[in-house]
């Protein structure tokens, strides 16, 4: 089973027209990231992905370390990875803010993300990457998904990203987590397979994707179901 692709993303014409890498970009923006009046940086633990995001926006990657973060759902636990930083300077920032709702300076923002309604596979792929968790829950078996941010608007607009998605992906209500941010995760009767399918259809032809994270749900989908589910792209 292959997980590599030579696919790459081409730089965007217009960060704010609606294609399948441009609606990657801003939900790794959206779950991941900050803007300022003139800047959007968007962070990312998995090189592949910086390199991808970097591309499409036209910019170069500006910075790498070794950061420590504490777990979503247990503030108690710390794992060290990798992050990488990426920053576009300009109007996209600006322009974002309002054609997508997402906060500026520390705004509240309203998150509208009509445009890309024809592209919710990578917008949610973006979004799941950069604030999604992926386990395998050994006590049942099964595969745990879920959404974990500061912001319950964002978390919420995911949730009506899913709904509106043909799939059976219920999802539970938000709760709060330990360290003072908001989480939801995806019903026990969701279907996780067909989840883990659609949000990576396409992900090989246009290289938008984090090699740890798709690798991590196409595994823990596997033992789940006890079935080959190919690489997911």
């Amino acid at each position: 089973m292959n997980e590599t692709t030579d696919a790459a993303p081409g730089p965007a014409e217009d960060l704010l027209a609606a294609t399948p890498e441009t609606a990657y970009f801003w939900g790794r923006v959206a779950g991941n990231g900050e803007l300022t009046g003139n800047c959007v940086t968007v962070h990312t633990e998995d090189e592949r992905a910086a390199d991808a995001l970097a591309t499409i926006a036209g910019a170069d990657r500006t910075g790498h370390q070794v950061a420590a973060r504490e777990s979503a759902h247990d503030a108690s636990i710390v794992r060290y990875e990798d992050e990488y930083e990426i920053q576009v300077f300009g109007s996209p920032a600006d322009r974002s803010g309002a054609a997508l709702g997402l906060p500026i300076d520390g705004q509240p923002g309203g998150y509208r993300f009509d445009s890309f309604t024809d592209h919710r596979a990578p917008l949610v792929r973006g979004l799941l990457e950069a604030c999604g968790t992926v386990c395998f829950r050994e006590s049942s078996g099964s595969v745990g998904i879920s959404f974990v941010h500061d912001n319950e608007s964002l978390l919420q607009t995911i949730r009506s990203l899913l709904a509106d998605a043909n799939l059976h992906v219920p999802t539970d209500d938000l709760a709060e987590t330990s360290s003072g941010g908001y989480w939801f995760g995806l019903a026990d009767d969701a279907d996780t397979g067909e989840f883990a399918e659609w949000v990576y259809t396409g992900s090989n032809e246009s290289g938008c994707y984090s090699d740890g994270r798709r690798q991590k749900l196409r595994r823990s989908v596997e033992r789940a179901t006890g079935s080959d589910v190919g690489d997911l792209g």
